[in-house]
């Protein structure tokens, strides 16, 4: 895995073989953080990465500036080798939590103005992402969730879908709170 802006843009990374994951691919995720970089001034953003793995989009978001990023896995093997980055890069704006994303998002209150979930791919309640975080409200105002998911799966009846993009393998379906109107 490697870094592909920011602070540590070039370090490249080698996770463990024996850790269940997936990283987003450089090409992807150069585009999602294009996107981002023109939408966001990275220094006022809070971020939730669910099912962050090795912490690859986590690590990006750190490089690039922002004020905080809470990385949350389910495996304890990669909770581990992200808090050993987090301290070898020393890195503090990053917080590695050992959690079920779904049970996360079901009992937590934070705030954020990124939401990025890259679920495996072969989970079957993918949908229920987007469901979580507007019923619980964890967007900020302006907030943004992207759902990182296989093409063949369509994401665009959901409430507060805006547009999915795809990337090879990859496809981003981005979510926005609907705008109250007085």
């Amino acid at each position: 895995m490697r870094i592909i802006g920011g602070k540590l843009k070039g370090i490249h990374l080698n996770a463990p073989a024996s850790l269940p994951v997936r990283p987003t691919k450089d090409m992807a995720k150069e585009a999602l953080f294009n996107i981002l970089y023109n939408t966001y001034d990275f220094s006022n953003c809070d971020i939730l990465d669910l099912f962050s793995g090795t912490g690859s989009v986590s690590l990006e978001f750190a490089s690039r500036g922002v004020r905080s990023v809470v990385a949350v896995d389910k495996h304890a093997g990669c909770v581990r080798w992200l808090d050993d980055v987090i301290k070898k890069f020393e890195l503090p704006e990053i917080t590695a939590i050992k959690a079920d994303a779904f049970k996360f998002l079901a009992g937590h209150t934070g705030k954020y103005q990124i939401i990025f979930a890259d679920p495996p791919y072969d989970l079957p309640n993918i949908p229920n992402i987007s469901e979580l975080v507007f019923e619980h409200n964890l967007l900020a105002e302006h907030g943004l969730l992207i759902v990182e998911h296989p093409p063949f799966l369509k994401l665009d009846a959901q409430p507060n879908f805006t547009e999915t993009r795809r990337y090879g393998n990859s496809s981003f379906s981005f979510f926005e709170k609907a705008e109250v109107e007085p």
